[in-house]
């Protein structure tokens, strides 16, 4: 039997030289300055060139999109909800960059209190926004800098809007490794040509809301295996819709084009997984009651070639692929998209690709290796498409190419200021978006742009309860940091869900 590696967890590295030394260990090439910049920050800097809706963009922080399970089942708001816009507001970003994860129609639903972006529930979305807006011009003076957009989405394959417990999928193609996981047993399940169509009308009436209350952008969801994500990765698909290139990001375009074609003037984002790999599992032999074992592949030996995914080799689908994520950059840019908001893998499937963490969620499986390994990659991949996108310009100069935004950066914590400065300072990427990060420390690159320092108390640890919680039908929040969230009687029960699992 293989034994676990070891890790070396971020607080014990009391140095910059000690986090540069770890990298040098693991081989990665993941720089940073030597200190939290006090004067002249890149986090506090617009960015060049570039405007939403008419409004330069104050800053280089962007918060990524938040789904907390804990809206009403009719999708409306919740004191629980309204209290994490406050925070957003409070954050000190300045591109909210899909707020909350918002589906464009009831049976949409990733679980059944998600919010819901409809004509019944639109007061309550221009609540949230106003909310966002007070907030930020108490603490930081004006909005006139600050620019806000809703994530539109349907979830597909990780359906649950009637039960917390109970999937309702509906897909883009049937997959040989996940269909079981997530009960799809049956081509009745397979969304059809027709019905594609319909769900195009949704996007562009929920569109239509989100101008209407005030949103500068919406982002059009293609990540995380949610359904347009997994279309991107429909190669078997027969129709309109699969196969190609072109029918796979026919969705996209034809919303972009719905959406214009409607006369809304509202921007364009798109948050994108810009590499998968074939699903994880824990290891069964180095599992043991009450811990799991570290992630590796499930089997795909009966699945070569590999045609079930996007930015994933075909003939080795441990190993990622490129070629059509940079097409998809072309495409972002021929169709006016603004942001392209970087990520990686499904939380679902593969989260050790898109949220490296010391702690599994609780249907995870603990790090196979040091997850600072993770995270570079997504580094990586940003700078390459930022060379890319920038070739591009070169080639054809009346091109508005895409501002990017690095993602999977919670890990770095106490080294999350000095690493985006250098990402920013260095061109490795636009802006830096935190997720997860902002649940128990909201301002924290705000606080190391404005003051040079950082809180180490409020950093988030990765210990994954926001995502264990929803898992198991509750609501999403950090408990472990925000007394909020440590005070209320689901604090309880997630503890004895984590140990019963061994998360």
């Amino acid at each position: 039997m293989t034994e676990a590696f070891k890790l070396t967890r971020i607080p014990s590295l009391k140095t910059v030289e000690d986090f540069r030394k770890h990298c040098a260990t693991l081989g990665i090439d993941l720089p940073c300055e030597e200190a939290i910049a006090s004067k002249n920050s890149p986090l506090a800097e617009p960015v060049p060139n570039f405007t939403i809706n008419g409004k330069h963009v104050g800053n280089r922080i962007a918060l990524h999109p938040m789904e907390g399970w804990d809206g009403t089942t009719t999708g409306g708001l919740s004191e629980e909800m309204r209290r994490r816009w406050q925070r957003f507001g409070e954050s000190g970003a300045k591109m909210i960059c899909g707020a909350e994860a918002m589906a464009v129609r009831p049976d949409g639903r990733a679980n059944p209190n998600q919010l819901i972006i409809i004509e019944q529930n639109k007061a309550g979305i221009a609540e949230l926004v106003g909310i966002l807006k007070q907030a930020h011009a108490e603490r930081y003076g004006t909005t006139d800098d600050l620019v806000i957009g809703f994530q539109l989405t349907h979830s597909g394959r990780f359906c649950k809007p009637n039960a917390k417990t109970t999937y309702e999928p509906r897909v883009a193609f049937r997959h040989p490794v996940l269909d079981p996981k997530f009960k799809v047993t049956r081509d009745a399940q397979v969304f059809t040509d027709t019905e594609i169509e319909q769900l195009i009308q949704d996007y562009i009436r929920a569109a239509k809301i989100a101008w209407d209350v005030g949103a500068d952008f919406v982002d059009i969801k293609h990540c995380h295996g949610y359904l347009l994500h997994e279309f991107l990765g429909a190669h078997t698909r027969p129709g309109k819709f699969g196969g190609s290139f072109e029918n796979r990001t026919r969705i996209l375009r034809e919303v972009v084009a719905g959406i214009r074609a409607s006369g809304n003037p509202i921007d364009f984002a798109v948050r994108l997984s810009c590499f998968d790999k074939v699903p994880h599992r824990p290891d069964p032999a180095l599992s043991v009651p009450g811990k799991l074992g570290p992630g590796i592949p499930e089997d795909f030996s009966k699945c070569l070639p590999y045609r079930y995914g996007f930015g994933v080799s075909q003939s080795d689908p441990t190993q990622i692929d490129l070629a059509e994520t940079f097409q998809f950059a072309e495409l972002c840019a021929q169709l006016g998209v603004k942001i392209l908001n970087t990520t990686a893998g499904s939380p679902y499937y593969t989260p050790h690709l898109q949220r490296p963490a010391a702690y599994p969620p609780s249907d995870g499986y603990q790090p196979a290796y040091d997850p600072l390994i993770d995270l570079e990659r997504q580094v990586q991949v940003v700078r390459k498409l930022k060379g890319h996108l920038a070739q591009l310009k070169t080639q054809n100069p009346k091109l508005h190419t895409p501002v990017l935004v690095g993602s999977g950066l919670s890990y770095l914590q106490e080294f999350l200021p000095h690493v985006s400065q250098y990402l920013l300072r260095h061109g490795w990427a636009d802006l830096v978006g935190i997720g997860r990060a902002v649940l128990s420390y909201p301002a924290m690159l705000a606080d190391a742009a404005a003051k040079g320092e950082i809180e180490k108390r409020h950093i988030c640890r990765t210990f994954s309860d926001c995502t264990t919680a929803p898992r198991n039908g509750l609501i999403s929040g950090c408990y472990p940091l925000d007394k909020f969230y440590t005070a209320k009687p689901e604090a309880a029960q997630l503890k004895e869900i984590k140990k019963r699992v061994g998360a």
